[in-house]
């Protein structure tokens, strides 16, 4: 009798103008320390980019890294079952919003 093992994926790697993000954990509390219930959560759209395409690695135009913190629009990042916490989503470049800096380009120069 032949067994069958369930692959598993250790790995995903975003195709075309595509990062991966893990999106950062829902806020339950307001920046004055007001505790808010389930049903009034505040959507979060921010992460950190796990991984970056090949594309989006290659484009000077896009100031994008891995690790960096992001601003994104939710209605077009794809869930990515591939871990328990389903944090994980495939975003379009062109959703990302803005990039978090600890000091401007310009100061990096």
């Amino acid at each position: 009798m032949a067994t069958t093992r369930k692959q598993t994926f250790e790995y995903v790697e975003p195709i075309g103008a595509r990062i991966l993000v893990r999106k950062d954990e829902p806020k339950r509390e307001t920046r004055g320390g007001i505790a808010l219930p389930d049903q009034a959560e505040i959507p979060t759209i921010t992460g950190r980019i796990v991984t970056i395409s090949t594309q989006v690695e290659n484009d000077v135009d896009v100031p994008l890294r891995q690790y960096d913190k992001i601003l994104f629009h939710p209605k077009n990042a794809i869930p990515v079952d591939f871990e328990p916490d389903n944090q994980l989503f495939v975003v379009p470049v062109e959703d990302i919003v803005a990039v978090f800096r600890r000091q401007s380009p310009e100061d990096e120069a």
